[in-house]
């Protein structure tokens, strides 16, 4: 399946139903995934400048997309953190990379995870999404042989909905598979 696909699901299948579930008057008025927001945490920086270079390549591999470094907004000396200082890097995905990304998180990167029995089905008020990774070697992209380090990483699904049902029902209907379905 293509990138296309899942936007043709959305239009074809998703919209459809979520139109008929929540009774809206509008096509307009359908959630709808804005883009994905995959975000890594990199506390160890600031000691070893090639943290973020490896992180930056790795995240650009699996995504398709030219990660970029976080900077630190101030100083914190407990941290040994200077203002401007990177300290972990991000990617944010829409359109068709989005769709492709979610596709193959969805297929390929979540059925690899030892164990896996679903993802929290907890959102955060306004209908968006984070779930959290605790490996990066479960995206085919990463080869198993040169990573120096397991990181975690964010995803966030930032969707138009305007509460949590909304949202929940738009992800669900994508195919994210939640543990304990409302």
């Amino acid at each position: 399946m293509s990138s296309t696909s899942l936007k043709k699901d959305y239009a074809e299948r998703i919209a459809p139903a979520l139109m008929k579930k929540f009774n809206y008057s509008s096509t307009m008025q359908v959630p709808r995934l804005l883009k994905i927001v995959i975000n890594e945490g990199l506390g160890e920086a600031t000691g070893d400048k090639k943290v973020i270079e490896t992180a930056i390549n790795e995240l650009t591999a699996i995504t398709g997309q030219k990660a970029v470094a976080t900077l630190s907004r101030k100083d914190i000396s407990n941290f040994k953190v200077r203002k401007k200082m990177p300290i972990g890097v991000r990617v944010t995905l829409r359109r068709d990379r989005m769709y492709e990304f979610m596709e193959r998180f969805i297929r390929i990167a979540l059925p690899r995870i030892r164990d896996f029995k679903g993802i929290e089905s907890k959102l955060d008020g306004r209908g968006n999404y984070t779930v959290g990774i605790t490996e990066q070697i479960i995206f085919p992209e990463i080869n198993i042989d040169s990573i120096s380090k397991l990181m975690g990483m964010n995803i966030t699904f930032v969707t138009s909905a305007a509460t949590d049902e909304e949202g929940y029902a738009l992800l669900k209907e994508f195919g994210l598979p939640f543990k304990n379905a409302k």
